[in-house]
């Protein structure tokens, strides 16, 4: 694209995350079938080149790291063939949520399922509890585990916009359960003691609210770390088409408003990313009178999708190429694939696509 002076713009590569030592979590996120996926898998392995332990986590129902890695990754960090400081893990919320509440159940005797029954209660009546508070058992577990950076291939924008607002849904949630123990003393306890069956209303009480404060601790420390650019930043995923540039906006406005931090965009399946469609337009032309009419339609069809690419990854570079990262991968003939296929296709987010050439 010889019109864009990428002199001064920020480099167009990754490297400014590789660079942040500090970095703790990395969000990889974007429309549905931009190849997130692909682009979590390729920086876990440049950031395995520069970190002593690297995690990836797969929060998106859809798993596909066993897919990318051509190894089976489960519910705990999996150890990635090739890599002795690089794991990966795929989790599912509502499996999480199941799983939560059992080992609750087993943690407390029969005294407490008063307690149980008023949690229960808790979870099923506030919108968006149940996945918020498995939200913050995730991150509980995850902070546990000793890696030095932990990658998120997150699900499509919708459901990871909602992920990042568990922290602020989990805390107001919270903060309202507080004020009416405040306000209502111990009905609360005499409520969860009626669930029970007879149990002590204040021990009941004191045992609810300690719960309620230790997940609201584990939340309000997500946050801070969500909020701090220091420690966590979030690399929007996307493919030069007008939906998923319009999607990246919303995703871009939505984690300014959540304050957290994103200043680089990967932009995949581009078509010749050196080139641009004028240049290609002029060999096209004097060339295509030699060509088969075949070879025409397959390439005039080529020539308009360049063109449509083009005009999109300039208006990428219109609305973030001033204060973002933009990287630009190219459209391959093969699919990214085994650890060795990833090694190679990650060193585009780092090396960047000379524009100029």
């Amino acid at each position: 694209m010889s019109d864009i002076d990428d002199i001064e713009l920020p480099e167009p590569s990754l490297k400014n995350i590789i660079d942040q030592e500090s970095l703790q979590w990395v969000f990889v996120g974007g429309k549905g079938g931009v190849g997130k996926t692909t682009t979590s898998c390729c920086l876990g392995v440049q950031l395995a080149k520069h970190r002593n332990k690297v995690l990836i986590v797969s929060t998106d129902p859809a798993h596909n790291l066993s897919d990318a890695f051509c190894q089976k990754i489960g519910r705990e960090p999996t150890p990635i063939n090739g890599f002795d400081n690089l794991c990966a893990m795929e989790i599912d919320a509502n499996d999480d949520m199941e799983e939560m509440q059992r080992s609750m159940e087993e943690a407390n005797n029969e005294d407490d399922s008063g307690l149980q029954s008023l949690m229960s209660e808790l979870t099923s009546s506030i919108p968006g509890i149940d996945e918020a508070m498995s939200f913050s058992e995730l991150m509980k577990q995850v902070q546990n585990l000793d890696f030095d950076v932990v990658v998120f291939d997150t699900a499509p924008t919708g459901h990871t916009l909602r992920l990042l607002s568990f922290p602020t849904i989990l805390e107001k949630a919270l903060g309202k359960v507080m004020d009416l123990k405040d306000r209502f003393g111990g009905l609360i306890g005499q409520a969860s003691a009626m669930f029970g069956g007879g149990a002590n209303p204040t021990q009941v009480q004191d045992q609810l609210v300690g719960r309620l404060e230790e997940t609201r601790a584990v939340i309000n420390k997500v946050n801070d770390a969500f909020q701090d650019p220091a420690l966590t930043t979030f690399v929007c995923v996307c493919i030069p088409e007008f939906l998923s540039i319009y999607e990246t906006e919303r995703l871009v406005q939505e984690l300014s408003k959540f304050g957290i931090d994103s200043h680089n965009i990967v932009v995949n399946q581009v078509l010749f990313p050196e080139k641009d469609a004028e240049e290609l337009g002029d060999w096209f032309e004097d060339n295509k009178d030699a060509l088969p009419k075949e070879a025409q339609e397959i390439c005039g069809k080529m020539m308009a999708r360049k063109r449509m690419q083009d005009k999109y990854i300039g208006q990428c570079f219109d609305l973030y190429g001033d204060d973002f990262h933009v990287v630009l991968m190219p459209l391959l003939d093969y699919e990214v694939r085994g650890v060795e296929k990833l090694e190679g296709f990650s060193e585009n987010l780092v090396d960047p696509v000379d524009l100029e050439e």
